[in-house]
């Protein structure tokens, strides 16, 4: 063999195993295709000053520019925005939360969507993120995220918030573990988390229960998965529904009288969640306008203002006797949001029972 005939084998030879290579290569991963779904809040505000944390104007930036703040996105995910609501989140109402969770709904019936990132103000969070858990009727990862400082203060951290809630909403392992929380780099179930702390960035914790992972780096790592049912596995439609029935929380303290029972049931209100002391107890002077509600047909939830602990039913109140419904481990907060959507299913005190041992 001359050294010609040589040389254009060994080129022969060379592009073929180069061809082999791109043949066998991998193909690069693909990105998932995120939604963003914005409401407002301190993630999109915004201070006089770098050093202003609190007396902040919420609810200015729009979703686009939230998008636009942190670039790195479009190296995690396909990301698009929609502005859902743009309010400081105390102002968050039943109304908004339809429009949201059919949004959500049908977002996630798409191929095209992954996984969706919810921004939202702190202050109601949880209860957002709750109801969503108990109406998306998806297995796919759903993500509320907030800050607690406005983008234009130091040390700011919404961007790092959303960039890893982004991550989150698009990984494999938040799939079907419901609707998830996701700031400080702690990973919370929506029905264990809450806000605990005025102002600092650790303030959303779930003190008794704990969170489900961390994130190390840009990787999320979970350590235990909700138990309670959540997302498909819940009974509740809002497909149809343009309202919510009334509910409204009575806060119980020393010296409490039934006034306050007395005005929310001349209201009209469908039902009370009575925020207890100690493990949920009633105080004698509350009784007489407890049973005049019932008689008009109100449910009454026995939860506690002590923000942890199962109320124990027939503990400190013979739910028995008086049909009242134990609220379990849930806030008031969040005991509100389960006995709305149990009254779009029923009034009658034992089945909403059943329905707070498995939501």
């Amino acid at each position: 063999m001359n050294r010609k005939t040589y040389c254009l084998l060994a080129i022969i030879c060379l592009l073929v195993f180069s061809l082999q290579a791109v043949c066998f290569a991998e193909a690069p991963a693909r990105l998932p295709n995120v939604k963003i779904l914005a409401t407002g809040g301190t993630i999109a505000g915004s201070g006089a000053t770098s050093t202003t944390t609190v007396g902040y104007t919420a609810a200015v930036a729009p979703v686009d520019a939230l998008i636009n703040n942190v670039p790195e996105l479009k190296k995690i995910a396909n990301v698009s925005g929609e502005q859902v609501a743009q309010i400081a989140s105390e102002n968050m109402t039943n109304e908004v939360w339809l429009t949201l969770a059919k949004r959500v709904n049908q977002l996630l019936a798409q191929d095209d969507v992954d996984g969706i990132v919810i921004t939202h103000g702190t202050d109601t969070l949880e209860e957002t993120a709750y109801f969503l858990n108990l109406v998306v009727k998806s297995n796919k990862p759903v993500v509320v995220v907030g800050s607690m400082r406005p983008p234009t203060a130091m040390s700011a951290d919404g961007m790092l918030n959303l960039y890893r809630a982004t991550i989150l909403a698009g990984s494999k392992e938040a799939v079907g573990k419901g609707v998830l929380v996701m700031l400080n780099d702690t990973i919370h179930a929506s029905r264990d988390v809450t806000k605990t702390i005025t102002d600092r960035v650790d303030t959303f914790r779930a003190p008794e229960i704990g969170p489900l992972g961390f994130f190390t780096g840009d990787k999320p790592e979970f350590y235990r998965a909700p138990l309670r049912k959540h997302t498909t596995d819940t009974e509740f439609d809002i497909s149809r529904l343009n309202a919510l029935p009334r509910v409204d929380i009575v806060y119980h303290y020393a010296n409490n009288t039934g006034v306050v029972i007395e005005a929310l049931t001349q209201a009209g209100v469908k039902g009370i969640v009575h925020a207890g002391t100690g493990n949920g107890s009633i105080g004698k002077a509350e009784y007489p306008a407890i049973e005049a509600a019932q008689k008009k047909g109100v449910v009454i939830v026995r939860s506690a203002r002590v923000g942890n602990g199962i109320v124990a039913r027939n503990g400190e109140a013979n739910d028995d006797k008086y049909n009242f419904v134990a609220g379990d481990n849930l806030n008031p907060q969040k005991a509100r949001i389960l006995l709305m959507l149990a009254l779009t299913k029923t009034n009658n005190p034992q089945d909403i029972q059943r329905m707070f041992r498995e939501y």
